[in-house]
């Protein structure tokens, strides 16, 4: 039986043997309110020592979400305002676009930020995570002076000018098709093909799941992702905060 998680294996054995260590962050869209399956990510994250960042609607989260979250070690981000889409017909889908005025857009986003932070206080990470992991460019450089001070989309950071790229860049879920996990070995060689930059950049993989639509596959490859990973010398798991705070500081050197 093929064994999908040996190239895997293979690329953390090199980087172990290189006295490297390639890290790891997880980003989960969606979050609104405790599930029994935001439980199961809660538990698998903390069985492993993995840290979770949850990308949180903030219009339609409360106190419910932040007292389940005491003592977990979990950061929240604010994920777009609404979740809401405001693309034209035969347009993918988009709440940040250039559809609307910017001013009610930024509004929205900065009242966002506040909430989380009234809600989670210093577990609330100023890192704008966009719906579809899509916005207007011409918003980006807006955001920091809300308080954003990174944002993170899918897809190879395009350089990283206030406010910082920390990126997703390995989706678990098979959107065009069977909406659950998609084939094993292809999450594996896309995890795979990003460590091969991280070793020439020492950049991060960013693994984004989507709790609230797994399916069996997702969660048995989540675990086993976390099992290998968690206890192998050649990687590490980090919270978004403590990326965000290594990107400030590489940008001052």
């Amino acid at each position: 039986m093929t064994d999908s998680f040996a190239p895997l294996r293979h690329a953390l054995d090199s980087f172990a043997e290189a006295g490297k260590t390639a890290r790891f962050w997880l980003r989960d869209d969606d979050a609104v309110e405790p599930t029994a399956a935001l439980d199961r990510l809660l538990a698998l994250g903390a069985d492993h020592h993995v840290p979770l960042t949850l990308a949180v609607i903030p219009q339609f989260t409360g106190p419910a979400l932040a007292a389940h979250l005491q003592g977990l070690a979990v950061e929240v981000a604010p994920h777009g305002w609404s979740h809401a889409n405001h693309s034209p017909p035969n347009v993918k889908s988009c709440e940040l676009g250039p559809e609307r005025a910017a001013p009610a857009v930024l509004d929205e986003l900065a009242t966002g930020l506040a909430h989380l932070r009234d809600l989670h206080g210093n577990r609330a990470v100023p890192v704008l995570v966009p719906p579809w992991n899509r916005i207007d460019p011409a918003l980006i450089p807006l955001l920091p002076a809300l308080g954003f001070r990174g944002l993170s989309v899918f897809g190879p950071e395009m350089g990283n000018p206030p406010p910082m790229h920390i990126n997703v860049h390995v989706d678990l879920i098979d959107w065009h098709g069977t909406r659950g996990a998609r084939d094993p070995s292809v999450v594996v060689a896309d995890i795979v093909n990003r460590l091969a930059v991280v070793q020439e950049t020492g950049a991060v993989v960013g693994y984004m799941t989507h709790h609230r639509v797994h399916d069996a596959a997702a969660w048995d490859f989540t675990g086993r992702l976390f099992a290998i990973t968690a206890t192998h010398p050649g990687a590490s798991w980090h919270r978004l905060s403590d990326l965000l705070a290594a990107a400030d500081q590489t940008s001052q050197i």
